[in-house]
């Protein structure tokens, strides 16, 4: 009788990929985890092989923020590893769950001064929700299994598992681990939702702040329910944004985040009652929309917050935050917000409504507002559109409109470069068919521009976008508000066509808005990846961090 075929550790490891339904893994091969590569030749998720480890460990948290289970990356040891964390540092601090595993020396290594030996798991203990090394290769697929379900569990956030070379190549003698069904967690009490229900009653202006945990889909269902039902004004978070739909545009006063002189802070700030669905301080820190201290807030989460001085609730809905919703929906269905409130509600969506600006760009570049203006005219609804991190993600934050939850993606909590075209990958990944619109500065670019080939090769309908002045622009116009000059913002000029170009892209330069609008209504639907670049003008930046609106709309 033929003798059963012999499984290693590396085959635990895939069988558990499988159990776990994920599609694919972002990697980057090496000798401590190759065994690893050579089983997944044969079966498991698709490897997308990237051109860096941060890019890898950005596209598994794109999927994470997109669908709300774990991306995987797989890298090798030392460098490997540690080219890691600034994705997974991004992905705790911002509730997108990632499942990290990493090759490793030889256990007999592991404290000798040897090629590649490091505490892989300590380095990542503070900056993920669990992070271990794997000691006895037939426990790999209960730690993968654990891994996983933390990595989504409460706050999402990282998992970080080390697998030394020698697990990944003995004999085991167990079966991977399928998951268990998810606990299901109930409304928050009664009590609480109708403590809530008469807060609301016996307001004069309550205001809901949308936050990062309130953008799941059901979620999202939910609150659009409610607010169909009952009228009361929305506030996004930059991660919130989305929620609303277009059909309640009429409810949505902007998005706050960053300098506190928006419609969504004054709203804030007048408000007797501010709802806080799904909201973590880390988007935008109480400090900023209740500098006073004098705002009354009610939390519905899915777990308790964090207290500081400026954030205290007065009651917390702990529970599945979508059936909270459904609960309190009933109790509030006949509440009405007062004329006097609805008057300045409408004078403060008159003045939100005016831009303050002369939009005069200098000959051959484009003023901000024209590219999101060209972008609004375009971008369909359920079309993504990704942000990184720059003065391009204050104008796009502020004045591009989305109406489907984790369509328009942004590093709020982290503020990390580099994130838009990883994540436009992963969109283009979970997404097919649907073109992807990644928006980058010249500088943010260049922390990961390399991985447009990988979008080549996967011949993704990814548009990036690169808003090209020639500095790090939003660390510069802040300088200037601060000191009257900037300071270690300038570097040299890339011909970003020509970039494109060896990548194997399509590459555009727009000098001016009537080309970006061609451009943009040229690219066919079935395309693979195009670049355009865009000489801006941010000339206007420093009106950013002005205040815009009169005193008395706070």
């Amino acid at each position: 009788m033929a003798n059963e075929a012999t499984n290693h550790g590396a085959d635990l490891i895939v069988d558990s990929l499988i159990n776990h339904s994920v599609n694919y893994v972002f990697a980057i091969p090496g000798a401590k985890i190759d065994r690893v590569f050579d089983t997944l030749n044969d079966r498991g998720p698709k490897v997308i092989v990237t051109r860096h480890e941060q890019g890898a460990a950005f596209m598994a948290q794109g999927i994470g923020r997109i669908t709300g289970e774990p991306g995987v990356a797989i890298v090798t040891s030392g460098p490997g590893v540690s080219n890691l964390a600034t994705g997974l540092l991004t992905a705790t601090a911002e509730g997108d769950p990632i499942l990290a595993i990493g090759g490793q020396v030889k256990r007999a290594d592991l404290l000798k001064r040897t090629h590649q030996s490091m505490d892989n798991a300590g380095l990542f203990k503070p900056i993920t929700k669990y992070a271990v090394e794997v000691e006895d290769p037939n426990t790999l697929s209960e730690i993968l299994a654990n891994a996983y379900r933390l990595a989504k569990s409460g706050k999402a956030g990282a998992s970080f598992v080390s697998i030394p070379q020698d697990v990944t190549d003995s004999e085991t003698s167990v079966k991977a681990i399928k998951p268990l069904s998810e606990p299901k967690l109930g409304n928050a009490s009664i009590d609480d939702i109708n403590y809530l229900a008469q807060a609301i009653k016996n307001a004069v202006l309550p205001v809901i702040l949308v936050g990062a945990g309130a953008s799941g889909a059901k979620v999202a269902s939910s609150l659009r329910t409610l607010l169909e039902n009952v009228s009361i004004p929305v506030v996004e978070t930059f991660q919130g944004a989305g929620v609303i739909s277009r059909e309640l545009e009429s409810t949505f006063f902007g998005r706050v985040g960053l300098f506190r002189n928006q419609p969504g802070d004054m709203l804030l700030k007048r408000s007797d009652l501010v709802i806080a669905i799904g909201y973590d301080p880390i988007e935008y820190e109480a400090r900023n929309w209740n500098a006073e201290i004098d705002s009354r807030v009610i939390v519905i989460d899915t777990a308790p917050c964090e207290i500081d001085t400026y954030y205290q609730p007065e009651r917390e809905l702990i529970g599945d935050i979508a059936a909270t919703l459904d609960n309190l929906l009933p109790a509030v269905r006949a509440y009405q917000i007062p004329a006097g409130s609805l008057e300045y509600l409408n004078g403060l969506r008159d003045l939100a409504d005016k831009r303050d600006f002369e939009i005069t760009p200098a000959a051959g570049k484009l003023h901000p507002l024209e590219v999101v203006d060209a972008l609004q005219q375009i971008v369909k609804d359920d079309e993504t559109v990704t942000v990184d991190v720059g003065s391009l993600y204050i104008w796009m934050a502020r004045y591009f409109k989305s109406y489907e939850p984790r369509h328009l993606l942004f590093s709020n909590g982290m503020q990390t470069l580099g994130v838009a075209l990883p994540w436009a990958i992963s969109a283009g990944l979970v997404r097919p068919g649907k073109k992807i619109y990644s928006n980058t500065g010249d500088g943010g670019f260049m922390f990961t521009g390399q991985e447009l080939e990988t979008a080549v090769r996967l011949n993704l309908p990814i548009i990036q976008l690169i808003w090209n002045d020639g500095h790090y622009n939003m660390v510069e116009f802040q300088e200037v508000m601060k000191y009257g000059r900037s300071a270690a913002v300038d570097f040299g000029p890339i011909d970003f066509v020509k970039y494109a170009e060896a990548m194997g892209a399509k590459g555009y330069r727009a000098n001016n808005k009537t080309e970006l609008e061609t451009i943009l209504k040229d690219i066919p639907e079935t395309t693979g990846p195009v670049l355009i670049d865009i000489p801006i003008d941010y000339q206007d930046n420093i009106k950013l961090g002005e205040t815009i609106l009169p005193d008395e709309f706070y």
